[in-house]
């Protein structure tokens, strides 16, 4: 009987301490990786503030030169060392505006179609055409648009547009101008193709994630399909597609090869969009190799930081409306 028992407490204390060597190795792991994840996220903001830094300590030779005057001077003019960044930093917001105003809409709507519309056989086709838009370089992009797509704006539609808004009293400042091919407006139509693919790959899956029931319900009340789309499925994933939104304009902003090659490359500001003009990235991408002076490579340097902010604030703007619909909605 004593043998019986003595085995019994041997045979537990074997299994505390085999339970014990367990939790301890599964806290290490634990531990470890706690650590290895709280190092990834202190190196992302190591990272961060590197670029930052570096953009500013570059950057400070054009700012104490020019000062604000920099950020609000037209002029670029490399030979008599006056810089100025107001038509890059108009170019980039023109060309995502028109970018936007063309690829929300109709990426929502292919979103739409995909999930409510489309028959079953042609829905996954047609999703991973749009998604292989995503994967072409946007090299492509640029030596399509001026090659193929420009010319056929320069023919066809510029002309129509000129002659067709000559007399209304806006519109006719909007597109006025002799028929380029290249420009603002041609960079903005080829960056919407090239953001067209991430803004419905994610509405198209916040879609999905409606609840069958709420459809349901607003089709047996009678509601029409644009009346379900607007009542019912842009309330439910408004997160989910500003999101989208957000990330297509980020990639509208810093596009560069594909708008270099399509908007002409022109220092200056105009009221017709259709004429040539500038982005950030381009001046950048056109003119760093060839900057004489430390002046000149400043000046490129603080185009940079520019358009860091610009993206910065755009980002910081989409995440408090961001935080507003969520507190609205509790």
């Amino acid at each position: 009987m004593s043998e019986v028992a003595l085995n019994s407490t041997t045979i537990g204390s074997d299994e505390a301490a085999s339970r014990a060597s367990v939790l301890r190795r599964l806290r290490r792991t634990d531990l470890f990786f706690h650590g290895l994840t709280r190092t990834a996220a202190i190196a992302v903001l190591v990272l961060l503030s590197g670029i930052i830094l570096s953009l500013v300590i570059g950057a400070s030779p054009a700012l104490r030169t020019f000062g604000l005057s920099f950020v609000f001077d037209e002029v670029w003019n490399p030979v008599t060392e006056k810089f100025g960044a107001l038509a890059p930093i108009y170019g980039t917001l023109v060309t995502s505006i028109i970018a936007m105003v063309i690829a929300v809409p109709v990426g929502l709507m292919i979103a739409f179609f995909l999930t409510e519309l489309c028959p079953k056989a042609l829905r996954r086709p047609i999703a991973i055409a749009i998604e292989l838009l995503a994967g072409i370089p946007s090299i492509i992009y640029g030596i399509w648009g001026l090659f193929v797509f420009a010319p056929f704006l320069q023919k066809y539609v510029q002309p129509f547009l000129i002659d067709g808004f000559e007399k209304v009293p806006v519109l006719s400042s909007l597109f006025e101008g002799p028929p380029y091919g290249i420009g603002m407006l041609t960079a903005g139509l080829i960056l919407a193709v090239m953001v067209l693919p991430f803004i419905t790959a994610i509405s198209r899956d916040v879609f999905d994630a409606v609840p069958p029931v709420l459809k349901e319900a607003a089709y047996g009340v009678g509601c029409t399909t644009w009346e379900v789309f607007r009542y019912v499925i842009l309330p439910y994933t408004r997160v989910g597609v500003i999101g989208g939104c957000m990330l297509g304009l980020g990639r509208a902003l810093g596009e560069t090869m594909a708008v270099t090659f399509v908007i002409g490359n022109a220092h200056k500001i105009s009221a017709s969009i259709l004429q040539p003009g500038t982005t950030i990235s381009a001046s950048i991408a056109n003119e760093f190799t060839e900057a004489v002076g430390d002046l000149y490579t400043s000046s490129l340097v603080a185009l940079g930081l520019i358009l860091f902010f610009i993206t910065f604030v755009v980002l910081s703007i989409a995440r408090y409306m961001l935080l507003r619909i969520q507190r609205r909605l509790g």
